[in-house]
């Protein structure tokens, strides 16, 4: 490994630990001419697959996109990004272990979906009204009390009352006369 400070080739590893998920493994090394210290990190190289898009074209898996999606449907929203990261890696992994060349949008939009809804109902239904390309008020409705029914004692006490809430918030439309 070179070093980063002056170039020399000559560098001892001082400390290996897992860090991450336990698949990466972080090095401190130091410098064997110039004595100083820097850290490294080694992944195992996994070759992700391509994202077949809904009009056939295809793109390169990307993490920055999936993570933008996954912050926009979060935004302001009390969830840790530790619980994000998670959600991403969960996904990468599902990603890489479907075992496939290329992967539909589709699927990686129900994934996603999957993991929004362990971490904050309404990011689930803000991700749900793009993804699913809802139409009306109806459609959010069907899928609001779909959650609502499925919803544990746990999880009810733990999530804002979706329909209530949004109803007391919602002016009535004013009728000209």
């Amino acid at each position: 490994m070179r070093c980063p400070f002056c170039g020399a080739m000559d560098t001892k590893v001082i400390d290996s630990r897992l860090s991450g998920d336990n698949d990466q493994i972080r090095r401190r090394r130091e410098c064997l001419e110039c004595q100083e210290r820097f850290t490294t990190y080694e992944n195992a190289e996994l070759n992700l697959p391509r994202v077949v898009k809904s009009d056939g074209s295809r793109e390169p898996f990307s993490e920055k996109k999936l993570l933008a999606g996954l912050q926009k449907a979060l935004e302001k929203r009390p969830v840790a990004m530790d619980d994000v990261h998670l959600a991403m890696s969960h996904l990468k992994h599902r990603t890489l272990v479907a075992g496939e060349r290329e992967v539909p949008s589709r699927k990686l939009g129900e994934w996603v979906m999957e993991e929004l809804l362990k971490l904050d109902h309404v990011a689930y239904i803000r991700f749900a009204s793009v993804y699913l390309s809802f139409e009306d008020i109806a459609s959010f409705r069907d899928v609001i009390e779909r959650l609502e029914k499925e919803l544990s004692p746990e999880e009810a006490r733990s999530q804002l009352n979706l329909l209530e809430e949004e109803r007391t918030k919602i002016p009535s439309p004013r009728r000209k006369q």
